[in-house]
């Protein structure tokens, strides 16, 4: 891997973790390097534009100069613009948080994130991945996925750990959960990561690769109208699915 990719990448999540201006020193300590590297990087960024001088030694802050090109990018991507409209309508009608994974691997990166406006919902970070395969719809409808082979191979490997106390840790409940859920098409996590939250995944194909589609809301919300939801996930799947022709 890269050191200055990933470094470059650092310098972005320092400024927007600590939302101020920051001196070499600053990030030397923030991110661990050398003085020597900080300055390579600051020297480049300055030079093209995303980063300035707040003043001298005064610090430095990113300009919009990343803003825009990212804006750009995130306006002609085209999975985001096909999946942004249909989950929003989700949880505008719902009331719910719903987003898109994309299956890299063993794991699931998250591309697109909607949410509602009600005040209570649970969200995910673009780009983040799914934090626990076992005790996620999302994780789940991944390891469903898998072939039988592969899924006992990973299970052989795995350490159920306890993220509440409704966590599925025994693996041979685990492996139920999973069949029962490929069966009926859709996996479900009631409080097994986050207490109070039920989420619903649903998986499909398109073009070539496997996405899925995940619906979280509190408890009470999510068990009154589950049939609904479940519903509307997977219609929101097939109508995904059908608009590359997959």
């Amino acid at each position: 891997m890269s050191k200055i990719v990933y470094r470059t990448l650092d310098f972005f999540e320092a400024f927007a973790s600590r939302k101020t201006p920051l001196s070499l020193t600053d990030l030397t300590h923030i991110l661990g390097v050398p003085l020597s590297s900080c300055h390579d990087v600051v020297r480049a960024l300055e030079e093209r534009g995303y980063l300035y001088e707040v003043r001298p030694r005064g610090g430095y802050y990113p300009t919009a100069r990343l803003f825009t090109i990212a804006k750009a990018i995130m306006d002609n991507d085209p999975i985001a613009q096909r999946a942004q409209p249909v989950l929003q309508a989700i949880c505008d009608e719902h009331k719910v948080s719903a987003w898109l994974g994309k299956a890299r691997g063993m794991q699931v990166v998250y591309l697109v994130v909607c949410t509602s406006a009600d005040p209570l919902s649970y969200n995910v970070t673009v780009g983040a991945t799914a934090r626990s395969l076992h005790a996620t719809s999302t994780g789940k409808a991944l390891l469903a996925s898998l072939p039988q082979d592969e899924q006992q191979q990973w299970l052989a490997g795995a350490t159920l750990a306890p993220l509440t106390a409704s966590t599925i840790t025994a693996k041979a409940a685990l492996m139920k959960d999973l069949r029962e859920g490929e069966e009926r098409g859709w996996f479900i996590n009631r409080e097994e990561s986050v207490e109070d939250a039920l989420a619903i995944a649903t998986r499909f194909q398109w073009s070539g690769s496997t996405y899925i589609i995940t619906i979280a809301g509190s408890v009470k919300r999510m068990e009154r109208q589950l049939s609904t939801i479940v519903q509307a996930a997977q219609a929101a799947a097939q109508a995904l699915r059908a608009q590359t022709g997959a």
